[in-house]
């Protein structure tokens, strides 16, 4: 949920209200062409390519008019510690409340942000994160050893690259976190993907409100349909707390996240919405990183040479085999070319909108010693994707994938990025920042790496089209955590033989 709420944009929707004229120590204003709409046709079109133009004009501070609201956007770096800190006049709650309302159809009037948190902290991190990580990997592997079943090591196999690391992550995910002995039968497993991944094509429309009549009936079926199969049995015959065993160890993470919510006084109807929830915000993303991963490895191959030298590496630390042993050689061995590489790509897919509702006049200080007047009832916005992420002060050609980025000469992990001189605190921003950093990051990574490792070392994975890009982005996903393709990447792969 805290993922959630930094990636979306309720600042798109909102209702008409009367303004009083700007004060002239305030942001320079953007109104826009037509009246209260403003800019909200160009925002939500494409965020970044509109951001980018206003930040050539106005700098790295100015307030866009957006469906009858006022937007301040901020794009200073070195100034983000102003809004993230100021808990007192900028409140990023609000805006969870309506939007689990609007994309999810989810009403938690009790809900607590801080006791949210230290729950998902405690299921994401410790000992926790690392049964999680365990039960990630064996999924991983009987998925995997599923296709090896399938087809023989010689035949070749087509597919798209962002439909085949969508699937096997998700399905692993879901698994992991929603699944039961009951329910991981390829059948209920495959109807989960597929409605989701309705689901999710529909996901920005749904938080803008932009839906047209069928779409709506679509995405109401398919959210019926998805809470339908991710509610255990007993909640879905209405029962309540007394059908979970709380006294457990071994409980799933589904469970706790269930005893969670009739802590927090939720109704059963709510609770089953609340596990579409928790599904796109724990799933929704994985399977696009590794997409993008996998195709700047496919598409730029020296860094796959590099990627597959350390694998190597790791493989020969482990008598020349990774296969039984993949989960413990990483969390023992550092990895940091491949690590570099997720960095990178995290640079340049992850574009999440971070918001902030403006709860009370303010002033808001820059690192440059500006003040800047900020009202109540306008919101803040800060987009990391164009700075520091594409930054081009920050890093060099910054549309360019470049696998060693976040490689020192020696190399080790490098972690010193300047702009005009001074060292950046933020030099990018993937996760969040600092105590709104995503609970779930580690989880993520984890996931993302071994699915990575697994693929490069099962399988002989190659470019259908040697001379293939990875696509565009899809613009209108901007805001939305990971960026997803505009088209796929075609591939062809099979597998190896595991001794």
């Amino acid at each position: 949920i805290i993922w959630l709420v930094k990636t979306h944009w309720l600042i798109l929707v909102g209702n008409c209200m009367s303004v009083s004229p700007r004060k002239k120590n305030e942001p320079p204003l953007v109104k826009g062409f037509i009246p209260w709409l403003g800019h909200a046709l160009e925002f939500g079109k494409d965020a970044a390519k509109f951001l980018t133009r206003m930040k050539q004009k106005h700098g790295d501070i100015f307030t866009v008019r957006v469906c009858g609201h006022y937007i301040t956007v901020l794009l200073d770096p070195n100034s983000y510690d102003a809004v993230l800190d100021d808990t007192a006049s900028l409140d990023f709650s609000r805006y969870a409340q309506v939007l689990k309302q609007r994309i999810f159809n989810l009403r938690l009037p009790n809900h607590n942000p801080d006791t949210e948190r230290a729950w998902m902290e405690q299921h994401f991190q410790g000992p926790s994160l690392a049964r999680l990580s365990s039960s990630m990997h064996l999924h991983l592997q009987t998925l995997l050893r599923e296709e090896e079943r399938s087809c023989s090591p010689a035949e070749w196999r087509q597919d798209g690259l962002f439909s085949l690391c969508y699937s096997l992550l998700f399905r692993a995910g879901y698994l992991t976190l929603f699944g039961t002995e009951k329910s991981n039968n390829v059948t209920e497993l495959t109807a989960v993907y597929k409605e989701f991944r309705k689901f999710d094509g529909l996901l920005t429309k749904l938080a803008r409100s932009t839906l047209k009549q069928e779409e709506k009936r679509t995405a109401s079926l398919s959210q019926e349909r998805l809470w339908e199969l991710l509610s255990p049995a007993w909640l879905s015959r209405g029962k309540g707390s007394e059908s979970i065993d709380h006294g457990s160890d071994s409980s799933s993470w589904q469970q706790s996240y269930l005893r969670h919510l009739q802590r927090e006084g939720v109704d059963t109807e709510m609770q089953r919405r609340a596990m579409l929830l928790q599904l796109w915000a724990t799933q929704g993303n994985a399977g696009p990183a590794a997409f993008w991963l996998l195709g700047f490895l496919l598409t730029n191959p020296e860094a796959m040479r590099a990627v597959k030298k350390e694998l190597r590496g790791l493989a020969l630390q482990e008598d020349g085999s990774l296969q039984h042993h993949l989960l413990d050689t990483l969390e023992h061995h550092s990895t940091p070319v491949f690590d570099s590489v997720l960095s990178e790509t995290l640079r340049l897919t992850a574009a999440a909108l971070i918001n902030r509702e403006v709860i009370q006049n303010t002033t808001l200080r820059l690192a440059s010693g500006q003040e800047y007047h900020l009202r109540q009832g306008d919101r803040v916005c800060l987009f990391p994707f164009l700075s520091p992420q594409m930054d081009p002060q920050i890093h060099h050609d910054p549309q360019t994938f470049q696998y060693d980025r976040f490689l020192n000469a020696d190399g080790t992990e490098k972690k010193k990025f300047y702009k005009d001189g001074e060292r950046l605190k933020y030099y990018t921003m993937p996760w969040g920042a600092d105590k709104n950093m995503c609970v779930g990051r580690h989880f993520a990574v984890s996931g993302i790496k071994q699915f990575a490792f697994m693929v490069l070392s099962r399988l002989d994975l190659e470019l259908c089209d040697p001379t293939a890009t990875v696509p565009p982005v899809n613009p209108s996903r901007y805001g939305f955590g990971m960026l997803q393709p505009d088209g796929d990447l075609e591939v062809h792969y099979r597998l190896k033989t595991l001794h």
